[in-house]
């Protein structure tokens, strides 16, 4: 089993993460933000990447250290997890609509960290998330899961819907991503021999 341990423990904040690439979508997520909560399980659900998020952060001063540092476990968990990434596909892509919304992702495992990210929210806020820390969780997110990632937002005009294609687009490009390649399964993507 693909699976890995991360705890971040800081003055800021205190992470536990579990991750299971080869699971089934189930989740047990806990940040302290209630509508982040619902996009990291959307990325647990529809990657199919078992996750278990335990996060408690300085949310008196505000949620840019929480949404950070969970970014940044997450993606550190999944690296672990996919150890030498033999066998992976390595490339994804999805297209994510939700109803007048759609956006595109696509990622690379590349062990080479960057985003990419043409998305905009029109208000602050979604429940009690400021709008402003999804480009942010997504940019720590790929610097430590090594991997190129690319998030367009190509039309939509409801704020909740933007943020939950995005992630819902990363879900599905990373389930594509992680899967072991039947046909090359011991071998690493990569002509260098090393990812």
């Amino acid at each position: 089993m693909r699976t890995a341990t991360v705890s971040r423990k800081t003055s800021e904040t205190s992470i536990d993460v579990t991750v299971n690439l080869d699971g089934t979508g189930v989740y047990t997520v806990s940040t302290g933000i209630g509508f982040f909560d619902h996009m990291l399980e959307q990325l647990s659900r529809h990657s199919l990447i078992d996750l278990d998020v335990k996060t408690v952060g300085d949310l008196h001063i505000d949620q840019h250290h929480t949404v950070e540092d969970t970014g940044l476990a997450i993606g550190e968990a999944v690296a672990r997890a996919l150890g030498d990434k033999k066998g992976i596909r390595r490339y994804a892509d999805a297209l994510s609509p939700m109803d007048e919304t759609l956006t595109r992702v696509a990622v690379d495992i590349s062990g080479r960290p960057f985003l990419v990210f043409k998305t905009e929210f029109s208000q602050k806020r979604l429940g009690e998330m400021d709008t402003e820390m999804f480009e942010h969780w997504f940019h720590s997110f790929a610097q430590t899961a090594g991997i190129t990632l690319h998030v367009e937002t190509l039309y939509g005009s409801n704020n909740h819907h933007i943020a939950e294609s995005a992630f819902k687009g990363l879900a599905r490009a990373l389930r594509q991503a992680v899967e072991i390649d039947p046909r090359k399964a011991d071998a690493i993507p990569s002509t260098k021999g090393v990812l």
